[in-house]
């Protein structure tokens, strides 16, 4: 457990600079460059989530079962899961309607993936992966959204056709992703 924790941390904690540090992340790229503290950023975030996934596979090994998930849960994670590879999606397509309205839609996915992977998954690992992940997305979202109301960020409206790209793309990536690349990936299959 040691080991996703120090991931967590590090994971995390180089993504909250902007929650945490603002004006020093500000500072540092000022004196740093553009360059310099992105490749810093991607090297610290790496080293994280490279601890997150060795020390998660370990702790899953031996962690303990805090709550049994009722069956149904897994269709409402399915759902929610859907629901976030969408949000994701609206991260990256142009001018959809889903990202004019929410305006930060990738951190909204994560809070989305992290909900229902809590409400599916009763071990103390997946509580502390999952929980870290959701409280880091709920301060990010509402650092997020202060900052764009201190600056008036106005998001551009979206088109239907905008919208209805990214809810097919999300639907698709979640559909490979859910009955493919998780048994893959993650080792577990979430419908057989």
């Amino acid at each position: 457990m040691t080991i996703l924790v120090a991931g967590l941390v590090l994971f995390l904690g180089v993504h909250s600079t902007r929650i945490a540090a603002d004006g020093w992340r500000t500072a540092q790229l000022k004196r740093l460059g553009e360059g310099r503290w992105k490749g810093i950023y991607s090297l610290l975030s790496v080293a994280g989530f490279g601890l997150i996934i060795w020390g998660f596979g370990l702790a899953r090994q031996q962690t303990e079962v805090l709550w049994i998930v009722p069956a149904g849960m897994r269709h409402v994670a399915a759902l929610l899961t859907l629901i976030a590879f969408v949000l994701l999606a609206a991260a990256y397509v142009p001018r959809n309607g889903i990202k004019s309205r929410v305006h930060h839609p990738m951190v909204l996915a994560v809070k989305t993936w992290a909900f229902a992977h809590l409400l599916s998954n009763g071990t103390l690992a997946d509580v502390v992966l999952f929980g870290a992940f959701l409280a880091w997305a709920v301060a990010c979202f509402i650092a997020a959204r202060k900052r764009d109301r201190a600056a008036g960020t106005q998001y551009p409206a979206g088109t239907p056709a905008g919208t209805a790209i990214t809810v097919v793309v999300g639907a698709a990536v979640w559909a490979g992703f859910t009955f493919w690349l998780h048994g893959v990936l993650i080792g577990v299959r979430p419908y057989g």
